[in-house]
């Protein structure tokens, strides 16, 4: 297992890290425990979640159970002090969390006081904002995205009252390093100078969606990414399953996260059926694995400072970390760069 610096700070992450939103809705407190066990027995270190945790599907009476499954398994192990733990505080729109006010100094100290019970700790190593509140163009909102009903100096007030308040639970010892989530380059470059101008912490990272049928970041973000060390915490890498090949063909697995959430947040429609073909073509013809090849893609990016994972079988836990060590060839490589060409956004 390889290890990256996480941003500008001292802490050191695997380059995989254990997601853990199907916790509590697709996976069991034992199942969540062997998942973590394992993780850690073959080097993974780094932990991701979330409050609003597990996601599939999202719901108020399951709020939480990510965490408190996290929590358990730090008191029956004692292994927190071996793991950089990640959480998040939600954005705007959730009404049961919060009345759904999103993120702000008194929604973060709140957040952040719940996390912590519940993950049975007195600190977290990376909080996150899990969307901003003003919008974004995530979770297949690029095709309405709008910028331009968004208010400039409520949002940059918003950004530096998040500032201020991680800046003080930094202080306070509750949060060793932050970052974002489901961010824009702009809104990343507009943290980072709030910072240098206020003396504030500085974004360590930015968990945005990528994977080989969506990739906007290469493109400005990875500019950023490179000039100011914000390194990608990548999210779907397997689009949601999509990319195992498992929905190929309108297949819909019993108990799969296509026959719950539908459409996978938007990734399962026709415009991608091809594209994942195509990949799958692709790891037929050289004898790998269609997830272990999607993700040694991901792990093989320069921006890149962790892969996030997740699995709802043992099985696909230990294909998923064995991509670690998978290094594809150029010619596969080659392979890869024409398809994205033919099929640049198919989500």
């Amino acid at each position: 297992m390889k290890y990256n610096r996480l941003g500008r700070t001292e802490i050191s992450v695997s380059e995989i890290c254990l997601g853990t939103m199907t916790w509590g809705s697709q996976n069991s407190e034992t199942d969540a425990h062997a998942q973590m066990d394992y993780a850690v027995e073959k080097g993974v270190n780094f932990f991701d979640t979330a409050e609003i945790y597990p996601t599939t599907p999202v719901s108020a009476e399951t709020q939480g159970w990510t965490e408190d499954y996290i929590g358990s398994w730090f008191n029956k192990s004692g292994k927190r002090g071996d793991i950089v733990l990640a959480t998040k505080v939600a954005g705007r729109g959730r009404d049961y969390l919060r009345g759904g006010e999103g993120a702000d100094a008194k929604n973060i100290r709140l957040a952040l006081e719940a996390s912590l019970t519940r993950l049975k700790t007195d600190y977290v190593d990376l909080y996150q904002v899990h969307w901003p509140n003003r919008g974004h163009f995530h979770f297949r909102q690029n095709w309405s995205y709008n910028p331009f009903t968004q208010d400039r100096d409520k949002a940059v007030a918003n950004m530096l009252d998040i500032l201020e308040t991680l800046g003080a639970l930094v202080k306070e010892g509750k949060i060793r390093a932050i970052g974002l989530s489901n961010e824009t380059t702009w809104g990343i470059q507009k943290y980072l100078t709030l910072s240098e101008q206020t003396g504030l912490p500085r974004v360590a990272s930015v968990q945005n969606e990528y994977n080989l049928l969506y990739r906007h970041f290469d493109l400005d973000l990875a500019e950023l990414s490179h000039h100011e060390d914000v390194g990608l915490l990548a999210y779907s890498p397997l689009a949601g399953g999509i990319l195992t090949g498992k929905y190929v063909d309108g297949v819909r697995p019993k108990g799969s996260r296509g026959s719950i959430n539908h459409d996978i947040g938007g990734r399962l429609q026709p415009l991608q059926e091809p594209a994942t073909k195509a990949y799958l073509e692709i790891a037929a013809r050289y004898g790998l694995a269609p997830a272990a090849m999607a993700l040694a893609f991901c792990l093989s990016r320069p921006f890149m400072a962790s892969v996030i994972i997740g699995a709802t079988s043992m099985e696909q836990l230990k294909v998923d970390i064995g991509a670690a060590d998978l290094t594809l060839s150029d010619e596969v490589l080659a392979e890869v760069a024409k398809v994205h060409r033919q099929y640049p956004l198919p989500l």
